[in-house]
């Protein structure tokens, strides 16, 4: 299961969402002679600087990206929000995240709930409810 957003969805919510809003970060980090991507929890870039300073020491090339885990997704979303798994066939199981504005609901869809909130932040941002 899918458990915090992945590079992509994370620079495009870094472009919508308040940075601190972010629970984990992913960098390219050096470690020795391997770059990799990795994930950190904390609540800053800053606080994720730190963290890596006790590991190594960071270059101007180190980039991070924050991320977002399903909760620090559903804090940012409205208080009405509701992720429902559905079974579209057999084969794929599809998660819908829901939120009721005014009189209408609006639907966004997944593969698991990661997905199908990052896509409703990203309507919500586009209708400019967010």
């Amino acid at each position: 299961m899918k458990s915090y957003t992945d590079i992509e969805q994370s620079k495009k919510l870094a472009d919508i969402l308040p940075l601190e809003s972010s629970d984990m970060c992913w960098t390219n980090h050096y470690y020795g002679s391997l770059r990799s991507s990795m994930t950190i929890s904390a609540k800053s870039i800053d606080e994720y600087k730190n963290l890596l300073k006790n590991f190594a020491d960071l270059t101007e090339s180190d980039v991070f990206y924050p991320a977002w885990s399903l909760s620090a997704l559903l804090d940012v979303l409205p208080n009405c929000t509701d992720i429902v798994k559905e079974e579209a066939d057999t084969e794929n199981e599809k998660y819908m995240c829901t939120v009721g504005v005014k009189d209408d609901i609006i639907c966004t869809f997944g593969n698991n709930p990661v997905d199908a909130c990052v896509a409703m932040v990203e309507k919500l941002h586009e209708l400019k409810m967010l």
